[in-house]
């Protein structure tokens, strides 16, 4: 076997879990192949996204109409307050010109111009994701991809890829049940997926998962009513938003948070940062927050939609991150993405600015719009005696205890298959034989082996969920 090397030659010990400060606890810089697998993977495409490059975007407006400021202090969730925003909805896997109706994820990220600069909500259609520790990201989106020799799309890829990483189960139900397909970016909830938290104004910190839940109503496409609509419109989704907003229907999501007190998450069972977990309901209730409106379509799609960039390191007083190791890598890797998509001085664009007032020292770069004419007194640089801009304490934000040796900790648990198993129980018969379908669907092409690997892991979730997929396959 040959030894797997960084692009210097180096030799690699793990290319399973990044290096963290605890089990539980955010990521080292020190992990530089971590950044190097992340930051490359920025760089492989040019120059639409790397992922989520087929998109469409509306603007709107959050309405809060809840108290909840004994969790956050944020001014965005002041009850009454109203927020402008845009969100920029996509599929995952294909590429700018993929038709819309496809099964896949769809991106639901959110772009909110509070009072208190921009805050991104980075998230999609389904409340996991695939992995839980963004080292296998990279390697994840690969399989996604084309194939570099045949530059076609490989069934058998993804499906090695998952078989041998079982945490993406919980994913991989979901991405092959009746909600694979939504009948349009208004007929599905988007949530933030990660865990973040909420710090209030006696600095207390609180675990948080936002949810939006349409009220649409959820819609969605059997493969055969997709391929119908596919072979006559690839813009089906885009059009549907538009359309609809222009004659002024416009949708509505609800808006509600799940929170966890930093003394509460052992009653999870489970890693509350465990990208690919749920929290139940049962457990963590939802609460009603208020509502997001879209009202206005873009007027340039290139400028508005194409150029528009969210990470989730632009964050407000009030709302911050968690130990989640998909969401830290996330930090890095958003931003330093557009930085190579658009350049460096891509905050600065109309879709992507602030409302509020800048004031920063770093200044120069291509395209620079006029953030730092500011400088007049001469500050352009921090310690100075110039009365310029400096930091103020009071954002400082609660400590995080970690308190652990840095090391390549395997996740906390393996069980795959509990939640994927609880949510194949719920789902009604007829969607539990189209999930059969698409799943043996998305085995064309794909080794026997690998096919069976697959089908011990569903024996695992359910018997029955093997046994639908077997025969579906004529096994």
């Amino acid at each position: 076997m040959k030894q797997l090397t960084t692009d210097f030659g180096n030799p690699i010990g793990s290319n399973q879990n990044s290096l963290s400060a605890g089990a539980m606890g955010p990521l080292l810089m020190q992990d530089y192949q971590l950044i190097e697998k992340l930051a490359h993977q920025n760089r492989e495409r040019i120059p639409e996204r790397a992922v989520h490059a087929k998109g469409s975007g509306a603007y709107g407006e959050l309405r809060i109409t809840q108290d909840i400021s004994k969790y956050t202090k944020a001014k965005v969730f002041a009850k009454g307050e109203v927020t402008p925003l845009f969100l920029r909805f996509s599929t995952v896997a294909g590429e700018a010109g993929a038709a819309d109706a496809e099964r896949d994820v769809r991106g639901f990220a959110i772009k909110f111009y509070t009072k208190e600069g921009i805050w991104d909500l980075v998230g999609n259609n389904t409340p996991t994701f695939f992995l839980r520790d963004a080292y296998k990201f990279p390697d994840f989106i690969h399989t996604q991809k084309r194939d570099p020799r045949t530059h076609l799309r490989s069934n058998n890829a993804a499906w090695d890829f998952w078989t041998l990483t079982p945490e993406a189960l919980h994913q991989v139900t979901i991405l092959m049940s009746d909600r694979g397909i939504p009948a349009s970016y208004r007929h599905m909830n988007g949530y933030g997926s990660h865990t973040y938290s909420f710090i209030n104004d006696k600095n207390e910190r609180f675990w948080v998962k936002f949810h939006f839940k349409t009220k649409q109503g959820i819609k969605c496409l059997t493969n055969e009513e997709a391929e119908k609509i596919i072979a006559k419109d690839r813009e089906s989704h885009q059009r549907d938003l538009y359309e609809n907003i222009e004659k002024g229907n416009f949708p509505v999501w609800s808006v509600k948070v799940q929170i966890l007190a930093e003394n509460e998450v052992e009653k999870l069972g489970f890693n509350p940062f465990d990208l690919t977990k749920v929290w139940p309901h049962s457990i963590v209730p939802l609460i009603e927050v208020g509502e997001m409106i879209l009202n206005r379509n873009p007027q340039n799609y290139f400028n508005e939609v194409e150029q528009a960039a969210f990470s989730p390191s632009n964050i407000v007083p009030g709302i911050s991150f968690s130990p989640d190791k998909m969401l830290q890598a996330r930090i890095f890797s958003y931003p330093d993405a557009q930085r190579y998509r658009i350049g460096a001085n891509y905050h600065q664009l109309p879709v992507n600015r602030a409302r509020n007032e800048v004031s920063t020292y770093n200044v120069a770069g291509a395209m620079n719009f006029g953030i730092g004419d500011n400088l007049a007194n001469g500050a352009y640089y921090e310690p100075n005696t110039l009365d310029g801009a400096s930091e103020n304490a009071k954002y400082l934000e609660p400590d995080l205890a970690i308190g652990n040796s840095a090391a390549r900790y395997a996740p906390l648990d393996n069980d795959f298959y509990t939640q994927p198993r609880n949510l194949f129980n719920i789902l009604p018969a007829d969607e539990k034989e189209r999930l059969y379908k698409n799943l043996a669907a998305s085995f064309d092409g794909v080794k026997d082996e690998i096919i069976a690997k697959a089908l011990a892991h569903f024996e695992k979730i359910s018997p029955e969920y093997a046994n639908g997929v077997r025969k579906a396959l004529g096994k």
